[in-house]
């Protein structure tokens, strides 16, 4: 009788550990698919890795008791120290969401005991009406939604924890927030009403319905707001400094938010210095004649696209600059070199002369098909015209390279304007700011106003190379230019000639 009783005891064990097992897998299902959309960490997904010995499995789906939960909580913030990754946590105000209304959020990496936060603005360009907003939705539904965010993510460049990838802002807490509003980071507007996620299949049908754009949600100034304040409990209003950073939409991000964030942060009784860093996001004008149908075509303008999507998005712009202009011409206020004056905070300014997604604005591709004459010369003008711009830049660091991006590339140090680069160029810059606050004289020989002087796209040696899109093959620019079909001496190119003096530009100052 008492072994029988044993082997009834062990069958009810088992029956209730395969009962909570299969609640365990039901609760992520419903956390799948309710899109994530709750305050705190993210349920989305179980983490990547967990290299805690004798972590506890995570309960929040099976009803566990607040303990274990915040055991499972520790266990997976050790381990995310121990992979140096950074981990997803969603907005606690669940009513400021993505385009698509799943929860907005963003991915952390704390450094205990440091006072120094990084923030970065993610970039991706914009959607300005239904259709380009269908579209990216079709398209690229990360740049809209949350519901397929994973659970970490690990930085790179600026952004790593690594020292030797990252010399001076490893040791910072860094957060990454993804960009899910598709607004340039200036939108303040939600949907009429609250919309339901959005399947990612069956368009037709969505469209069949005529759905109104602004049934999107765009909220990327407010997200901002509200990490902030989810990052006060984890001792943001402690810190010593603050950098926002950003690459493309989200340097342009910077430029419209720093200013705002300053303030956030000395209403909330920080006493911190607050500055901003810029990649890729000082944008000009376009130079193209384009359709005077705009919105009805896709084919905007930058300016068209931001006009249209300033309104939809009800988008915000710095105070100060916003009153240099009449109503419906804040859109200004998105290019750096018209904004860049009315700002207070420090900011530096990352620019490769020669951006690729300047050219892509005037239908120029770099290893593409085809090159004219007019699109030379537009490319010819293009590195002139960037410099001009950047010349009363405090902080300025512009390569002459054909590229996009460069704080978040792995092999960000190798990059060099004049001897310097960019990593020794920030630190240069903290140094002066350091300086300055404490009255006291900035260093000498340690610049971070960093103009390449050479003329020509690619004339800097540590330029990224380039590639053929065709063979995938590095390619020379005189050979590129070869392939798309320039006639190099019908624009007065001579090959030797171009060939010998771009050591010698380089030598003097590229």
């Amino acid at each position: 009788m008492k072994l029988l009783g044993q082997a009834v005891v062990l069958l009810l064990l088992g029956g209730i550990w395969c009962q909570n097992n299969r609640n365990a897998k039901a609760g992520g299902k419903s956390a799948k698919k309710s899109g994530g959309n709750q305050g705190g960490e993210s349920v989305q997904s179980p983490p990547a890795v967990d290299l805690t010995p004798g972590s506890t499995e995570n309960t929040r789906g099976t009803g566990g008791s607040a303990e274990a939960r915040r055991e499972s909580a520790a266990g997976a913030r050790a381990a995310g120290q121990q992979t140096d990754d950074m981990r997803l946590h969603f907005l606690q105000n669940t009513q400021v969401t993505c385009n698509d209304g799943t929860a907005a959020g963003f991915y952390l990496k704390e450094f205990r005991g440091s006072r120094r936060w990084l923030l970065f603005l993610e970039g991706g360009w914009c959607c300005y009406s239904k259709e380009t907003c269908d579209s990216r939705y079709q398209n690229i539904p990360r740049l809209m939604s949350s519901s397929s965010w994973p659970q970490t993510k690990r930085g790179t460049g600026i952004l790593s924890s690594q020292a030797e990838e990252n010399p001076h802002w490893h040791n910072a807490n860094i957060v990454f927030i993804p960009y899910c509003s598709s607004d340039v980071w200036s939108g303040t507007g939600p949907a009429p009403t609250p919309p339901p996620p959005r399947p990612r299949q069956g368009r037709e049908k969505e469209r069949d319905r005529n759905i109104n754009a602004t049934e999107y949600a765009f909220m990327g100034s407010l997200i901002i707001q509200e990490v902030i304040k989810d990052l006060i409990p984890k001792g943001i209003k402690q810190a010593k400094v603050i950098m926002l950073a950003g690459t493309s939409a989200g340097g342009t991000g910077v430029l419209l938010n720093i200013d705002r964030l300053a303030s956030q942060l000395a209403q909330l009784g920080a006493e911190t210095q607050v500055r901003g860093l810029v990649d890729s996001g000082w944008f000009l004008e376009s130079q193209q004649q384009r359709s005077p149908n705009c919105p009805e075509t896709v084919s905007c303008s930058p300016e068209d696209a931001i006009k249209i999507g300033l309104r939809l998005w009800n988008g915000v712009v710095p105070d100060r600059c916003r009153q240099l202009y009449k109503r419906g011409e804040e859109w200004h206020c998105l290019f750096g070199h018209k904004l860049y004056s009315t700002l207070t905070s420090p900011l530096f300014v990352v620019q490769w002369l020669f951006d690729e997604e300047q050219l892509r604005v005037e239908n120029i591709y770099m290893g593409g098909q085809s090159l004219s004459e007019e699109q030379w010369q537009y490319i010819r003008n293009l590195g002139r015209l960037l410099k001009n711009s950047l010349r009363d830049v405090t902080a300025v660091f512009a390569p002459s390279c054909l590229s996009h991006t460069l704080i978040t590339k792995s092999n960000w140090k190798s990059f060099q304007v004049r001897g310097n680069s960019l990593p020794r160029a920030l630190h240069c810059w903290d140094r002066s700011l350091e300086a300055t606050r404490n009255n006291r004289t900035p260093a000498k020989g340690c610049p971070f106003h960093l103009l390449d002087t050479c003329q020509w796209p690619q004339c800097n040696p540590t330029c990224p190379a380039l590639v053929d899109q065709a063979t995938q093959q590095e390619l020379t620019l005189l050979q590129m230019l070869v392939a798309m079909g320039l006639d190099l001496q019908k624009v007065g190119l001579d090959t030797q000639g171009v060939e010998h003096s771009l050591p010698s530009m380089v030598s003097n100052g590229g």
